[in-house]
């Protein structure tokens, strides 16, 4: 303890987070990364029992699955969105697009959580869409404007207070101007270079002629990534319209990451895209595709002047593809392996809906991807929604997690042999 606790505060100390800790920080951040007390002392708990969860189960009995694999009510979490499974497999820490943080624990291993209560109750947080792990154990949170570190979270977690830091002050991860209430879900993960890449969707349709110029300054429509002390940002990715998913291959260490793609043009265009990045600093086409190889309107009689990826694997229009993560673990069959489990949200303006479903993609040794539905049945025969997948994630047996911010779920998938 004592050692962690060093730890910790020579990185309060450091060079990063003393620079990221600027003056204007807000609520109660600067009494925790100084070690105090706030005096906040309540939690908010989500009941995981009665006739809510009973409604959720019964849902479940529709979902479809290959041969072999079972689908069972994980947790009750309101509005789960994106999730980051602590490396001691103790605590599943859960995003949403609202100011709550969910911490969500299986105390007995029963693989149904016992405990869902909210993160650090004593911090004020705005769209903390995205946590994600270190290796080592550090939890990083992007939020709309502002990127939170918390050392020893699996630790810390049980108190209102937590060890919290600024990574990347509010009004630093974009322009404060250039906020939007508009896809600002962002998501982050730890690359094979020990960076942090943090996703920036720009929040319009189409992104604007005007806003090029500082989209390409910024990342904003785009993939940023720095040291996990907050130096050496630079822009990673470019061309992105809002980005809502990314890993890395567990063997080549290459970016794969999801895109959203432009709406009003109809029921079928343009496609979604789930993209392969082999490079820092490649193009994916936005704004002059408006997914795939379609070209949007306010565009498409413009000379495109870079030179664009086309994506991986095009996926059904207006789907919605978001959060994904490739697959390690041992549970589920060998052909498993390696390949990227996905959420698609589904649709919201499509006149018949799609997606809603969890699906797998395939990848060859040449890096070519098929991709095909795994889980479904989250609509019904009148067409409505009865959940909504956001993300998925793997627990340390191999199972998988699947978030659902509509249904305030998230489910268990396992496989138990045929």
């Amino acid at each position: 303890m004592k050692h962690l606790l060093s730890s910790i505060a020579t990185l309060a100390l450091s060079a990063g987070l003393a620079h990221a800790q600027a003056a204007n920080v807000p609520d109660n951040l600067e009494k925790l990364s100084n070690f105090q007390s706030t005096g906040v002392t309540d939690f908010t708990f989500i009941e995981q029992g009665g006739d809510y969860a009973e409604g959720i189960k019964k849902t479940l009995e529709g979902i479809s699955l290959p041969d072999g694999f079972k689908i069972g009510l994980y947790a009750v979490v309101p509005d789960a969105r994106h999730m980051a499974v602590g490396p001691q497999g103790i605590v599943t820490f859960v995003g949403t697009r609202k100011d709550k943080v969910w911490s969500v624990t299986d105390r007995n291993k029963d693989r149904v959580a016992d405990e869902v209560k909210d993160f650090a109750p004593s911090l004020k947080f705005s769209i903390p869409n995205g946590p994600c792990f270190s290796k080592d154990g550090f939890l990083y949170i992007a939020e709309q404007n502002r990127v939170l570190l918390f050392p020893a979270a699996e630790f810390f977690y049980e108190s209102p207070d937590v060890a919290a830091f600024n990574l990347v002050a509010k009004g630093d991860l974009i322009p404060e101007e250039q906020e939007s209430f508009n896809h600002t879900a962002r998501v982050c993960d730890i690359g094979p270079d020990g960076k942090i890449y943090i996703s920036l969707g720009q929040p319009f349709n189409v992104a604007p002629k005007e806003n090029l110029e500082i989209n390409t300054k910024w990342g904003i429509g785009g993939i940023i990534r720095m040291n996990t002390d907050g130096t050496g940002r630079e822009v990673y990715t470019y061309g992105v319209r809002n980005s809502v998913g990314q890993d890395f291959h567990p063997e080549t260490g290459e970016l794969w990451w999801t895109d959203n793609q432009v709406d009003g043009m109809g029921d079928d265009i343009p496609p979604g895209e789930l993209n392969r990045q082999t490079e820092a600093g490649q193009h994916f086409g936005h704004p002059w595709y408006g997914g795939g190889s379609v070209r949007t309107n306010e565009y498409k009689n413009e000379e495109v002047p870079v030179e664009v990826v086309m994506p991986a694997v095009e996926t059904v229009a207006h789907a919605a593809d978001l959060g994904m993560t490739f697959y390690t673990g041992n549970m589920f069959p060998a052909k498993y392996k390696n390949a990227i489990f996905s959420a698609q949200h589904g649709s919201w303006n499509r006149t018949e809906p799609v997606g809603a479903r969890v699906m797998v993609t395939f990848i060859d040794s040449e890096g070519n991807a098929t991709m095909e539905p795994f889980a479904e049945g989250w609509i019904d025969e009148n067409g409505e929604y009865l959940g909504r997948p956001v993300d998925v994630a793997q627990l340390r047996d191999g199972s998988i997690l699947v978030s659902d911010d509509l249904a305030g779920a998230i489910y268990r998938i396992w496989y138990e042999g045929n």
